[in-house]
Order: C-alpha cells, then sequence, then structure tokens
C-alpha cells in the first residue's frame, strides 16, 4: 500500500518485528532471515485489560502513551532485540470495498476516477482519512479484447488511527518502517490457497471479521459485532463467576469443557450467532459470483477456542481449519505443540514480520 509503506524509510537489519496493537492485548513476533527461511527468535503477548481497569481479554480504549508504556514491558520481557518492524493497523479502524470502474490505459487518468469514486464510499470526508487503492489482477485471456472495466480495492484509514500508531512507535523507541491493515498480515500468514476463494474467520475480543480471499486479494468483508470477549460475559453471567475466571476456564476447555467447568450452550449461545453470521457472508458471496468458497480459515484469539473448528463444521458443508501460521516460520521442534496452539492469537503478528523480511532482500 503506497502510504503506509512510506511513513519511515526502512532500514536494513537482520532481525525484524511484527507489532499487533489490538483492542484487547499488544503482541510481538521476531524473525530473522536465514537464506531464504524465516526463524522464529522470540515472541510475546501482554493483556490490556488490567490496565484500563478491566479484566483479561476484554476490548479498551487506552492512550497512544499507555499502550507504548506497555509495549516496552512486552519487549522487555519477551526479550526482543531489535526496532525495526511493522505495525498492524485494526480493521474497525478502516475501510476497504471493492467496486468495479472503467478501465483506462493511462495511470493518471485511471488514479483520477479511482479517487473520484472512492468519496462515494467513505462515510467521512475524504480529508479525515489517508486513501489507497490498487487494481485487482484477473486471469488473462490473450485471445480476447482487453476487459472495459477493472476491480478496484479501495482503502481509507482514518488519520487519528494513523496519528496515534505513530506515536505509540515513537514513544517506544521503535522504527516502523509500513503500517498495515491486519487483513493483510493475516492473508501473508494463513491463507496458502492461490486461486479458489477462502473464507477466513478472525475472532477478535470485541468483533469477528468475516473476509473472503480470492487469488490474494479481500473479495468481500463484513464485521460481526460479536467476539470473544461476550463469550466470556456470557459463561461468567450465566455461572455466576468473575469475568477472569471465565476467561480463563474459556482458554483452558473451549468446546471440550467438563459438566462442572461450565455449560456447553453458554459458549454456543455467541459462537453459533458468529458462524451464522459467516454462513450469511459466505452464501451471499456465492450467489453473487457463482464461486464456491473452498475452505474456512479460523484465527484471532478466539480461534484458539478448542474443539471450535469441530463445532464450526455442522455450520459449514466445507473445510473448516484453524489457522498456523508459525507453520511458514522455523523454530525448535520442542516449540512446535505451543506454537500450534496459540498460532491464531499471533498471526497478524507473523504477517507482518514476514513482510518485513521481504524488505531485506
Amino acid at each position: 500500500m503506497g502510504f503506509f509503506s512510506k511513513l519511515f524509510a526502512p532500514k536494513k537489519n537482520k532481525s525484524v518485528i511484527g507489532l499487533d496493537v489490538g483492542s484487547s492485548s499488544l503482541k510481538v513476533v521476531q524473525l530473522r532471515k536465514h537464506g531464504q527461511t524465516a526463524v522464529l527468535e522470540t515472541y510475546g503477548e501482554l493483556a490490556l485489560g488490567p490496565y484500563a481497569g478491566s479484566q483479561v481479554g476484554q476490548a479498551t480504549n487506552l492512550p497512544a502513551a499507555k499502550i507504548a508504556e506497555n509495549l516496552k514491558d512486552l519487549m522487555r520481557e519477551a526479550n526482543v532485540t531489535t526496532t525495526e518492524g511493522g505495525v498492524s493497523i485494526p480493521f474497525s479502524r478502516s475501510l476497504l470495498t471493492l467496486v468495479e470502474l472503467p478501465r483506462r490505459d493511462n495511470p493518471e487518468e485511471q488514479k483520477t476516477i479511482v479517487e473520484l469514486e472512492a468519496r462515494k464510499y467513505i462515510p467521512v470526508p475524504v480529508t479525515e482519512v489517508q486513501l489507497d487503492w490498487f487494481i485487482v489482477p484477473e486471469p488473462v485471456d490473450e485471445k480476447a479484447e482487453p476487459p472495459q472495466k477493472v476491480k478496484v480495492l479501495i482503502v481509507a484509514v482514518h488519520n487519528d488511527q494513523i496519528s496515534l500508531l505513530q506515536n505509540v512507535v515513537t514513544t517506544a523507541g521503535l522504527a516502523a518502517s509500513f503500517y498495515e491493515i491486519e487483513i493483510f498480515s493475516t492473508i501473508r500468514s494463513v491463507v496458502d490457497e492461490p486461486v479458489k476463494p477462502v473464507m477466513v474467520l478472525d475472532i477478535g475480543a470485541s468483533a469477528t471479521k468475516a473476509y473472503v480471499v480470492e487469488r490474494g486479494v479481500v473479495a468481500q468483508s463484513h464485521n460481526i459485532p460479536q467476539g470473544g470477549q461476550d463469550v466470556t460475559r456470557t459463561i461468567a453471567s450465566a455461572h455466576g463467576m468473575t469475568v477472569d475466571k471465565a476467561e480463563a476456564l474459556k482458554k483452558a476447555h473451549g468446546f471440550s469443557a467438563p459438566k462442572d467447568t461450565y455449560d456447553r450452550k453458554t459458549i454456543e449461545i455467541v459462537f453459533s450467532r458468529i458462524l451464522q453470521e459467516a454462513k450469511r457472508v459466505q452464501d451471499h458471496y456465492e450467489r453473487q459470483t457463482s464461486k464456491k468458497i473452498s475452505t474456512i480459515v479460523l484465527t484471532g484469539g478466539g480461534g484458539v477456542t478448542k474443539e471450535l473448528a469441530t463445532y464450526a463444521r455442522t455450520f459449514f458443508s466445507i473445510e473448516v481449519k484453524v489457522a498456523d501460521p508459525f507453520s511458514k516460520v522455523e523454530a525448535p521442534a520442542f516449540m512446535q505443540p505451543v506454537l500450534k496452539e496459540i498460532g491464531p492469537e499471533f498471526a497478524v503478528a507473523v504477517g507482518l514480520a514476514l513482510r518485513k523480511l521481504e524488505e531485506l532482500d
């Protein structure tokens, strides 16, 4: 993305970090390149809830100074040794829309058309956002006439979000060479299918993002206003326990909880709503495009919920799998079971670090 890759000039460094600034936690992954292999050096996570007078797993709205203070603590505890990397932009603070526009061979004419059209889709003044766009590649039939229209992905990010992240980075003493909307980082780390459409279900603390990825590009996105914290609160409310205890039990057991822990129906209440809405997104996309989604990939903090993939398969007639972003990096064999288990939570951070490594080539 043009603007986001030019905020700071990249510098060369053997080790890099990906920093995921989420609403409920901070996550960092440090990688280095060994030949053509990305090697995991360290990773860490810090829950933000307790620093906002809330509980672990709950969404927050902390100021930049407080986030930076917590970030420095996390980097110290995780033994991070570099300041060079990339930072995530929350999906909730951005706008993505795919539009079909007249095709122009002249780049300046195409730019003018896109920027004029973008104003129709951005619900705030254009001066309040940073705007970027790119043309979605389509299969080319060399025998056919060039298409009269092109698909364009328009991206806008609120200026105040960019300012917040810049303040966090500066205060924490880091050097970010790019800021990237979390969707693109996740695609890089968890989507391997090069052609067939894939749906990524990113279950965050306060909301779930459902987006369809086709040929590496976001073809459709949808925000579902339920997430992991809603599951935790439902357990706590139904069983008269603290939110902290409910969060711990949810993480430990998920859908495989013993009967004396909590009633499985309490966890199904929220997840069924999320999955039903995701099924509607799937059906809408398939009707609209006459293309079949091949796989559902579960990621985000809610994606680590035990046995969620098994439960989700009752809603979809296609493959449902849990994201495994650490499979794209080299790590000691004894760490593999843990990395596989926590992988969905670190999909954004891994994707950011992988992009940063590409800058070293």
